[in-house]
C-alpha cells in the first residue's frame, strides 16, 4: 500500500529535510525512524519539496510504501507519539500506487516573513527573517512583478544547484505589510536551490532603498547568480502547500496560525 501523509514543521534545529550520513539530525531521518516504528518494519519517505537547513514547513507532503495494515489514524497518532514536539504529522491516506510526493505535484507555495523592526525579535528568533531596515513594502511588490512568469531563474539560485534547467515559472510573488511583518507570497512549478531566499534578498534591498525598482529586472536579465546579492536568511521561509492532481484526493489545508 501506498500512503500519503502532510507533516508540519520547525526546521530551526534539523540539518535539513534530506537524510544525510554524517547528519544523523534530519527531517526525514526523524520522521522514517518514527513511521517504521509504527509499521514494524524499515520505511522510506519521500517528500515532495525538499527544506533547507532552518526552513519551516506547515504544508509538506510525503508518501511511504508499506505492507503493514493500521487504521490511517494510527500512522498519524502513533507516528507523533515516536516524533518530538516540532514535528508532526498532520493527516494520512492511502493513495494510487502512481501517486509521487514529488513528481506528481502541480504548483509549490511558499510564504516567507520578515519583521521589520528596530531591535531584534526573542520569541520569533528562528521563525522570522529580521531586517532592521526601514522596508518600503510597495517597492518591494513593485519590483516582484517582473519575476513573474516563464523565465530563467540563473541569478536567483545557488551556485550549487544541481537542477537541470534554471527555467521556471511563477505564477504568484504578493508583498504585503501587517504592522512590523512584511510577507512575501510565492507561488511556481517548482523551485530551484535557494530561489526563494535570493529573490528575497533582492527585494529587501530594494524595499530598504539601496537598489533601484528595476534591479530585480537587471538581475533576472543577467543570469548570473554574483549580480543577485545577498541569501536572505533560512529562518522565515515556510513551504505553506503543494498542489496535486485532484484525483489523488490529497486534501488543501489552510496552514496554521503561526505562519501568519
Amino acid at each position: 500500500m501506498r500512503i500519503a501523509a502532510g507533516i508540519e514543521y520547525d526546521g530551526s534545529r534539523y540539518g535539513g529535510w534530506q537524510a544525510q550520513s554524517h547528519d544523523p539530525n534530519t527531517l526525514q531521518a526523524r520522521v522514517q525512524e518514527a513511521l517504521s516504528r509504527i509499521a514494524n518494519h524499515p520505511v522510506e519517505v519521500v517528500c515532495g519539496g525538499r527544506t533547507d537547513a532552518g526552513v519551516h514547513a506547515s504544508g509538506q507532503v510525503i508518501h511511504f510504501d508499506t505492507g503493514a495494515v493500521r487504521p490511517m489514524h494510527a500512522w498519524v497518532m502513533g507516528g507523533n507519539s515516536h516524533l518530538p514536539p516540532d514535528i508532526a504529522l498532520r493527516w494520512a491516506r492511502p493513495v494510487a500506487d502512481d501517486f509521487h510526493a514529488r513528481f506528481s505535484a502541480r504548483r509549490r507555495a511558499y510564504r516567507y516573513v520578515i519583521l521589520n523592526r528596530p531591535y531584534r525579535p526573542a520569541l520569533l528568533s528562528r521563525r522570522v527573517c529580521f531586517d532592521y531596515r526601514p522596508l518600503d513594502a510597495e517597492r518591494m511588490a513593485a519590483a516582484a512583478q517582473p519575476l513573474l512568469g516563464e523565465h530563467d531563474f540563473s541569478s536567483y539560485r545557488a551556485v550549487a544547484c544541481q537542477a537541470r534547467s534554471p527555467v521556471r515559472t511563477l505564477y504568484r510573488l504578493d508583498v504585503q505589510r501587517q504592522g512590523e511583518l512584511i510577507l512575501l507570497d510565492i507561488e511556481a512549478n517548482g523551485f530551484l536551490h535557494h530561489m526563494v531566499r535570493n529573490i528575497a534578498g533582492v527585494l529587501m534591498a530594494i524595499g530598504a532603498g539601496e537598489r533601484p525598482v528595476e534591479w530585480s529586472r537587471e538581475v533576472l536579465e543577467s543570469r548570473d547568480r554574483s549580480a543577485g546579492g545577498v541569501t536572505a536568511q533560512p529562518w522565515g521561509l515556510y513551504l505553506v502547500r503543494i498542489d496535486y492532481p485532484p484525483e489523488f484526493g490529497i486534501p488543501p489545508l489552510p496552514p496554521p496560525a503561526l505562519v501568519w
